[in-house]
């Protein structure tokens, strides 16, 4: 099963229930990679857009590759008054850039449904001399504050969540290093949500791929187990957040 257009088939759902990044990453990559109205910037990605106005408002020009196609048409609604955004629907693995060039492309937890081998080149190549790769994610923590309850939501798991295909995407971002980037660095920034247990269902089946696909009777059984376990826990429960910044740059090259 391909999972990459897993979430357009619900874009309203999950607009409202991804968690959104904080203010201070986006001013680290727009200051890191010198973005104003004069340079171009890539987002691959874009979903429904968490991360893109910042961008845009930057007066920078901003274009986007999105496989999705609803998530193409939510956004077009979305940023249609900014003369600035640019969406192409296609995969950003075989789209011709052609000549273009960009002083950023990034990604908001995106890049890592790309192979590395594919990923790490092209985005090398599409970017200008001194240009910036970004990418960035939130890593949530579900277990530290919710000790015991997260033991029995566990427990419903074993018992109920069997899915056809596994979520196997994964990247290596100290793998950068590799393509010719330098100036690697992390950085990151702490948050805290907490949910009720119809919150934090509605925010699994929105927002997680494996359970998106879950199918009956499997789907109801895990979900009425998990209600029942944060009902218990005083229906509550506490997602500790990571929002996670990887940069690195392509090295300004001599001219000849």
């Amino acid at each position: 099963m391909d999972f990459r257009k897993t979430f357009d088939t619900i874009p309203e759902k999950f607009d409202k229930w991804r968690s959104r990044y904080c203010d201070e990453l986006f001013a680290d990559v727009i200051n890191y990679a010198e973005i104003d109205a004069s340079k171009s910037v890539l987002e691959i990605g874009p979903g429904t857009g968490q991360a893109t106005e910042p961008f845009l408002k930057t007066g920078c020009n901003y274009s986007a590759i999105e496989l999705g196609e609803h998530f193409v048409d939510f956004t077009k609604k979305k940023f249609g008054s900014y003369i600035n955004f640019n969406i192409v629907n296609d995969d950003f693995e075989i789209h011709d850039f052609g000549n273009q060039k960009f002083d950023l492309v990034f990604s908001a937890a995106t890049i890592q449904w790309i192979p590395e081998k594919i990923c790490f080149p092209k985005v090398y190549n599409l970017l200008n001399s001194g240009g910036t790769l970004a990418m960035f994610m939130t890593l949530t923590d579900e277990k530290t504050s919710n000790r015991a309850l997260y033991d029995a939501i566990q427990k419903v798991y074993d018992e109920h969540f069997h899915v056809e295909t596994k979520y196997t995407c994964s990247l290596n971002y100290d793998n950068v290093v590799n393509y010719g980037f330098v100036d690697y660095n992390y950085r990151d920034w702490k948050r805290t949500r907490v949910y009720t247990a119809e919150e934090y269902i509605e925010y699994l089946a929105s927002t997680q791929v494996e359970h998106i696909t879950l199918q009956e009777p499997y789907k109801s059984n895990f979900y009425n187990g998990v209600r029942e376990a944060i009902i218990n826990a005083g229906n509550k429960i506490i997602l500790n957040d990571t929002i996670a910044l990887y940069l690195a740059k392509k090295p300004c090259l001599a001219l000849p």
